[in-house]
C-alpha cells in the first residue's frame, strides 16, 4: 500500500510541476499591460557570464504601457539593449543614457486572438504532461503485486487527480483568455 501511495504522490508532484510550468509560460504572453515578468527570459552577458536581467538591474513599470530598466552599472546599458533586441520579444528598447524604456503598444484585435491561440497551445502541452503522469502512474500500479480491486481503486484515484489538474488548466486558460481579450 505504501508503494501505491508513493506512486500517487509522485504523480501529483509531476502534475503540480506541469501547472507551475504552464503559469510561468503564460506570464510571458503579454496582454497589453506592462509587466516586469515580460523580461524574465532576457539574459545579459555580465562579466563573461549570462545573467538574468533582473539580477543586474531594477525593472519597474512606471505606468501600464511602459517598462523601465535601471541597471546597477550604467556601462551595461548597451549590453542590456542588445540582449532585449536579441530575445525576440518584439520590444523596441530606448536608451536615454540613464535607463532603458520599453513602450508596450496596445494590442490589436488580431494580435489578441493570436495570443489566445498561443495560450491554448501552452495549456494543451500542460494537459499532455498531466496525462503522461497519469499513464506512468497507471503503468506502475499495474506492475504492482496488489489485488485487482486495490489496483482499480488506485487507478480511479489517479484519474480523479488527473481530472482535477485538467480542470485547473482550463481555469487558468479562462483567466488568461479574459486578460488577453479585455481592453
Amino acid at each position: 500500500m505504501e508503494e501505491l501511495d508513493f506512486i500517487i504522490e509522485s504523480s501529483k508532484e509531476l502534475m503540480d510541476n506541469s501547472i507551475i510550468y504552464l503559469e510561468k509560460e503564460l506570464v510571458n504572453i503579454r496582454a497589453g499591460k506592462a509587466n516586469p515578468n515580460m523580461l524574465s527570459s532576457v539574459n545579459v552577458e555580465y562579466y563573461g557570464v549570462m545573467t538574468p536581467l533582473s539580477q543586474i538591474s531594477n525593472i519597474s513599470t512606471p505606468d501600464s504601457q511602459t517598462i523601465s530598466i535601471q541597471p546597477w552599472e550604467k556601462d551595461k546599458l548597451q549590453d542590456i539593449e542588445k540582449a532585449i533586441l536579441a530575445s525576440n520579444l518584439g520590444f523596441n528598447p530606448m536608451n536615454n543614457g540613464e535607463s532603458i524604456l520599453i513602450n508596450i503598444p496596445p494590442l490589436t484585435e488580431e494580435r489578441r486572438i493570436e495570443l489566445v491561440k498561443v495560450a491554448k497551445s501552452e495549456v494543451e502541452k500542460a494537459k499532455v504532461s498531466i496525462r503522461n503522469a497519469r499513464k506512468e502512474a497507471n503503468n506502475e500500479i499495474r506492475k504492482s503485486d496488489f489485488s485487482e480491486d486495490l489496483k482499480s481503486n488506485y487507478e480511479q484515484d489517479i484519474q480523479d487527480l488527473t481530472d482535477k489538474f485538467i480542470s485547473k488548466t482550463d481555469n487558468i486558460l479562462a483567466i488568461k483568455e479574459k486578460e488577453i481579450l479585455s481592453i
